[in-house]
């Protein structure tokens, strides 16, 4: 039997300082890794804290910062981390949140008054700030006092501001009503004469402006023509809304802007006195002033920011969440919120995808207790597969005998419209932008842009269509004479539907459509909307067709989402707790994640870099339907 070999003195030495440096080693990875594990387990406690109930004689403090939108654009982690960051990406108010608050708040004894703060916030259009500016008038209603405070307004935040009771501005501020433009871009020049860039546009209707700045150097009399319609009308709607709220003339104010530059001159430039003198303002106020003004009428707290007892937006929501039931296999209203521009496949929120949507429609066709479907609409068309994928769903949901109604927001129009044409019933805003009715196409060629560094193309082809559509070769007269016959059929399919959707006769359809945009007011004149409402009365209606009740809290509601993976849920607790917001605000790691992570929204229209991608089923270039319209 072989006896076990016996180590030497050094030998012996070099093993036990190896031993002595892997115990070290475990010892310290343990240390980390139970120390990470006890923040995860604290900042899990943390985060289902309870949150402080809210006091009697409390005032509401509305003040949220962002941009309105139907719904976050931005995934629930990269959100809570933007937060975490306090970056401005994160900066998202969702309009079913903030008029929850507002709704609930006119019942709540526990609310005394609101303080109202939307000088943060900024608006995409006029009808989502009308529905706003309505569920205020019915808080002022119900007995509840709204004081708004602003170190500065722009016309959109003031129209929320004027449903106060009273309006104070700081003295240091200013606002200025200005009126409605809206200006574009034009690129021809640029393209054509100084690149090369020749843009061959395929469309029908005289008014479907959206693909102009590629081709002309200013808009056409068409364009200002409908816009210039369309924008008065939600002017005019705009100086009554206001005259209203504030018991104005609205032709005094519309004839102010006559003066203007003398009255302001007559104040010395300061525009917070300008505001006074027009009556737009009760006073001129500091935010310490105004805080004192609470104080003295609700009740102190000197430990709560300001020195008046308060609740604030987000903490009111916390409370009216936590208060929802669930669900279950209750009969209930299914929102589907399409939001953004349409484009084809699989998308996240804040852009309508003709898969992803379409999945969301057929979960709410497929669910037993799903009993009618509201799809709210904001968005200003695209791609018209994607669009009809989206309608066919809609189509689907009503063969099942499941009541569809659409709730249009700021904007619902060209590819928006066709999503919405099936519905049972069509609400608007009369300041929401619709219509648009009308098809392009859009292929760019390279040609002359090649020459003038000295590229060229040339080759062989078997057919004279083969490589016809090839952007570094020009375009010849018979492949465009193809694309205007498919874009010709495209909008022959669009007026089709509407005419069978709308029940009316195809030549009535063209008469509204040809591209043009139409407020939603006019819209309702030519028979696209059936009529005015906000979302609130589209689930309503939803309620009644599916004989829910019609009455608002008599049924229940639910929004059909991207559902969040169990890793967001825990994460975006974990970023919202003060230990998460320490550790994610001081890490260098955590910002270099968050450029990543975080999506940049790209706003602008990217005609010709899509017009250049490449076509699926043998389609010679992608057909859209698509307004260049807002503000």
């Amino acid at each position: 039997m072989n006896e076990p070999r016996r180590r030497g003195p050094i030998a012996s030495i070099l093993v036990g300082i190896w031993d002595a440096m892997n115990f070290t080693r475990r010892l310290i990875f343990n240390i980390l890794f139970f120390g990470f594990l006890l923040i995860c387990l604290a900042a899990l406690g943390s985060g289902t804290k309870r949150v402080l109930p809210v006091e009697d004689r409390s005032t509401l403090v509305i003040a949220p910062e962002g941009t309105l939108v139907e719904q976050y654009t931005i995934d629930p982690t990269s959100r809570a981390l933007a937060e975490a960051l306090n970056d401005p990406r994160a900066r998202e108010v969702q309009l079913r949140d903030l008029l929850a608050v507002l709704n609930a708040a006119k019942t709540d004894k526990r609310i005394e008054r609101v303080l109202l703060r939307v000088d943060g916030m900024t608006f995409s259009g006029y009808a989502s700030i009308r529905e706003v500016a309505e569920a205020l008038a019915d808080l002022r209603a119900s007995g509840k006092q709204i004081i708004a405070f602003g170190e500065s307004y722009d016309q959109a935040q003031y129209l929320l501001a004027s449903q106060a009771n009273e309006i104070y501005l700081d003295p240091m501020g200013g606002m200025l009503i200005e009126g409605l433009a809206r200006y574009r871009q034009y690129f021809r020049e640029g393209l054509q004469d100084k690149l090369g860039v020749d843009v061959h546009l395929f469309k029908v209707g005289e008014f479907k402006s959206a693909a102009e700045p590629y081709v002309l150097d200013a808009a056409s009399p068409e364009s200002k023509e409908a816009d210039l319609f369309w924008m008065n009308d939600i002017w005019q709607r705009y100086l009554g809304d206001i005259g209203k709220a504030r018991k104005l003339d609205p032709k005094q104010l519309a004839a102010s802007f006559d003066t203007l530059p003398a009255d302001i001159a007559a104040v010395q430039g300061d525009l917070a006195q300008y505001a006074l003198k027009q009556k737009w303002v009760d006073g001129l106020k500091t935010r310490e002033e105004v805080e004192a003004l609470l104080t003295k009428r609700g009740t102190a707290d000197k430990q709560a920011e300001g020195g008046f007892r308060q609740v604030s937006f987000r903490t009111y929501l916390t409370h009216l969440n936590g208060a929802l039931p669930m669900l279950g296999s209750q009969n209930h209203i299914a929102v589907v919120v399409a939001e953004g521009e349409i484009t084809g496949g699989d998308q996240p929120a804040g852009t309508i995808g003709g898969d992803s949507t379409a999945a969301l429609l057929r979960e709410a066709r497929d669910d037993d207790s799903v009993k009618a479907l509201v799809l709210r609409v904001d968005s200003p068309g695209g791609e018209v597969f994607a669009s009809e994928q989206i309608r066919r769903e809609i189509v689907a949901l009503k063969k099942a005998g499941k009541p569809v109604v659409v709730s249009m927001g700021d904007l619902a129009a060209s590819g928006g419209y066709w999503i919405s044409m099936n519905a049972d019933r069509i609400y608007a805003d009369p300041s929401t932008i619709t219509g648009s009715i009308g098809i392009f196409g859009m292929i760019p060629t390279f040609s002359r842009t090649l020459d003038k560094i000295g590229v060229h193309t040339d080759g062989v082809s078997t057919t004279a269509v083969a490589g016809a559509f090839d952007v570094t070769r020009p375009l010849s007269a018979e492949v465009s004479q193809v694309m205007q016959s498919v874009i010709e059929k495209g909008y022959r399919d669009f007026t089709g539907k509407v005419s069978e959707a709308r029940k009316k006769p195809v030549a009535d359809v063209d008469a509204v459509a040809r591209g043009r945009v139409w407020s939603g007011a006019q819209a309702k004149e030519h028979g696209l909307v059936d009529a005015f409402g906000g979302l609130q009365t589209a689930i309503a209606d939803a309620a009644k067709r599916a004989k829910l009740g019609g009455k608002p809290g008599t049924y229940p509601v639910r929004y059909i989402e991207r559902q969040m993976t169990p890793f967001e849920k825990w994460f975006s607790g974990f970023a919202s707790t003060g230990t998460g917001r320490a550790l994610l605000g001081r890490s260098d790691i955590a910002r270099g994640m968050l450029a990543k992570v975080v999506p940049q929204a790209d706003r602008d229209l990217r005609l010709l870099e899509r017009a250049m991608e490449p076509r699926a089923g043998g389609a010679p270039a992608k057909a859209y339907a698509y307004c260049f319209c807002g503000f």
